[in-house]
């Protein structure tokens, strides 16, 4: 029996009911009378259920198709605005002692080249990133009570955090490991991160269990509840994803919303983020073993449709797609995107991307540079910031700013704050040209008393331009 509200992941992720759902939606995807009254409810910005929406994602109306299109483009300007939030992975390790088949870093490939950071490497990779005009990070490390315990982990966030090399500094550390104890999530609190991401892979669990037959991971409900877990620790701020592909995406969709509302029921507060990772080649990995692959057309019809049912989310897409996926899914919810990636250990050091220790092949290589320039091109606000974290906006203090449709009054002033500091110390002239017109051209639309009334004197510190205000 389906229950949100219990902490077990077998009844929060229902096989039963997900198939109750799926066969619901195949009765109704040419339903124009049921369709046209989930769409109704959406627009109310309140979210849908899990069966609401798999009847919208098995949608064949193309009228209806296009309504959802819109709709999602719609919410998320609500929401967020036209900033995109910009971060990059760093990856410490890749030793692991999982067994996981989609991945890599599994134990077994002896192919990949295993590597550790140093702190002293460690320091070297954030002041590669920090000159690039960095300010956010995700944290990736393998599974290895060895090689990378927790006591590792910490430490590194510390280094992080403490380095400031020239103008830059990172201000934001969010954390994506393996399934841990309470304990330990409190203990990753303490030490300051931001977001506690974890990736589902696959909310199936037979096919779970198969695609993880070794290692610690291979712990369905273990892994599962990992979140309950997290937010029992004090971490507020958790991040969702699967990895599109493994099982059947409609299967997969429905999991992850009940997901969402399993936590929004029992803590109150539902997914800081939700990713929306795809089976990408690596090495001794061929994405083309996996028989559930999706096309682009219905990537990007998953993304419409996480974002009309969960509203309030942040959508994050990785490099994993590339340039013109990308900006189709900017178009249909996403609001934050990595850029200059490297997903290799000790990466950000090498002049050439190094592929021996990469756990996924990058799509998107472009520079950071020449991804704010492109987000600018196409209308949108780069934004570095990190002020609610930082101000302890988060959980349900962000939520309900964000529910309420007024985050943006925080958001949007701050996104360019860090625009403009990222033109002074890190663009290059074409891209702070671009830049410095789009900030005025901002600037010019939004009443000066009410952006004056949330940035105090912050306004009058961008447009002088004063080379030491940081935020």
């Amino acid at each position: 029996m389906y229950n949100p509200k219990s902490m077990k992941a077998e009844e929060f992720i229902d096989h039963q009911e997900i198939l109750d759902s799926l066969a619901y939606a195949d009765a109704h995807k040419a339903d124009r009378e049921v369709i046209s009254a989930i769409l109704e409810k959406a627009r109310a910005r309140k979210g849908l259920s899990h069966r609401e929406a798999s009847v919208l994602l098995a949608c064949e109306l193309e009228d209806k198709n296009q309504e959802i299109y819109a709709l999602a483009e719609q919410i998320k300007k609500d929401f967020y605005g036209n900033r995109i939030v910009l971060f990059a992975p760093l990856y410490l390790s890749n030793y692991c002692v999982n067994g996981c088949l989609y991945c890599p870093y599994h134990a077994k490939n002896k192919h990949i080249a295993r590597k550790k950071l140093s702190q002293d490497e460690i320091r070297a990779e954030v002041i590669a990133l920090q000159d690039m005009g960095h300010k956010r990070l995700a944290l990736e490390t393998g599974e290895d009570p060895v090689n990378s315990p927790l006591e590792y982990v910490l430490e590194s966030i510390q280094t992080i955090y403490s380095i400031k090399h020239k103008n830059g500094a990172i201000r934001r550390v969010n954390v994506n490991i393996a399934a841990t104890t309470v304990e330990n999530y409190r203990k990753l609190k303490e030490a300051g991160i931001g977001t506690y991401v974890l990736f589902q892979e696959t909310y199936h669990k037979e096919s779970y269990e198969h695609l993880h037959p070794t290692g610690p991971k291979s712990n369905y409900c273990y892994h599962t509840e990992a979140m309950d877990r997290a937010m029992e620790g004090g971490i507020d701020d958790v991040g969702l994803g699967v990895l599109f592909g493994l099982e059947l995406y409609r299967y997969e969709f429905a999991g992850l919303l009940m997901h969402a509302e399993h936590l929004e029921a029992v803590h109150g507060v539902g997914p800081h983020t939700i990713s929306v990772p795809r089976v990408k080649h690596a090495d001794d990995i061929d994405p083309d073993e996996f028989d559930n692959g999706i096309t682009d057309e219905t990537f990007l019809k998953i993304c419409a449709c996480i974002r009309v049912a969960v509203p309030y989310t942040g959508m994050i897409i990785s490099t994993r797609e590339n340039q013109s996926v990308r900006e189709r899914a900017l178009h249909l919810g996403i609001s934050q995107v990595s850029g200059g990636s490297r997903t290799s250990v000790g990466g950000y050091t090498e002049e050439e991307r190094p592929h021996d220790t990469e756990q996924f092949d990058v799509s998107d290589n472009r520079t950071l540079d020449e991804v704010v320039r492109w987000l600018m091109e196409l209308g949108y606000i780069p934004s570095f910031c990190t002020a609610c974290y930082r101000e302890g906006r988060t959980g349900d203090r962000f939520m309900s700013l964000c529910k309420a449709g007024q985050i943006q009054n925080c958001c949007h002033p701050n996104a360019l704050m860090t625009l403009k500091e990222y033109l002074m110390d890190y663009a290059a002239p074409e891209t702070k040209a671009i830049g410095e017109k789009l900030i005025q051209a901002e600037l010019e639309n939004i009443p000066k008393e009410k952006v004056k009334e949330i940035c105090k004197d912050h306004l009058e510190k961008i447009e002088q331009g004063i080379r030491d205000f940081r935020f």
